[in-house]
């Protein structure tokens, strides 16, 4: 069971390196540790698991947080809207994206990060992404909004970029022209 010992802390270099494709088919240790990411996840949004293990709920995870240089993220969440999305990806790639930007609100947090880092983070406020799932079946998902949000955010882990890389050093709250704000 991964819980936050596991979770690699700002400053460990597998969070700013770039991580490997996987071959596809994954291979039963890929799937093992993709179910193991997505049951963290889980775990962590359940009040009595989160507090009997101590763990900081989370929405999303990459492989380079376990200090894994490798192409995989598990997303575990539900959109404002209701909509329920549970995914362990393998090598998801962003094939378009919109010119509209959108950030959250309150601003984003990570689970390898343990300070609050405040400002906007742009984002593009509708992807598409490609991806093979946990059982080598390719998928192709249409997302917006939040969703769009958490999927970026995951996928920059595999690129070695940070949320807060993105924020305006001289203004953390400049809103850009063309973005709309989440709440």
């Amino acid at each position: 069971m991964i819980t936050m010992k596991d979770i690699v802390r700002e400053g460990h270099p597998s969070l700013r390196e770039k991580a490997s494709e996987i071959a596809v088919p994954p291979g039963d240790e890929d799937k093992q540790l993709l179910q193991e990411m997505l049951d963290f996840l889980k775990n962590s949004q359940d009040e009595e698991t989160a507090e009997k293990y101590d763990l900081r709920p989370g929405v999303g995870l990459a492989a380079p947080q376990l200090g894994i240089n490798k192409r995989m993220i598990a997303v575990h969440f539900e959109d404002p809207k209701g909509k329920q999305y549970s995914y362990g990806l393998i090598n998801p790639k962003i094939i378009s994206h919109s010119v509209e930007q959108a950030y959250l609100a309150a601003g984003e947090g990570c689970l390898s990060v343990d300070r609050d880092v405040e400002g906007y983070v742009h984002r593009n406020a509708r992807i598409t992404v490609t991806a093979t799932d946990m059982e080598g079946n390719p998928l192709k998902l249409r997302l917006r909004d939040y969703a769009a949000i958490v999927f970026q955010h995951e996928i920059d882990h595999l690129n070695g970029v940070m949320f807060y890389d993105y924020i305006n050093k001289n203004n953390p709250f400049l809103s850009a022209e063309n973005a709309k704000m989440i709440d």
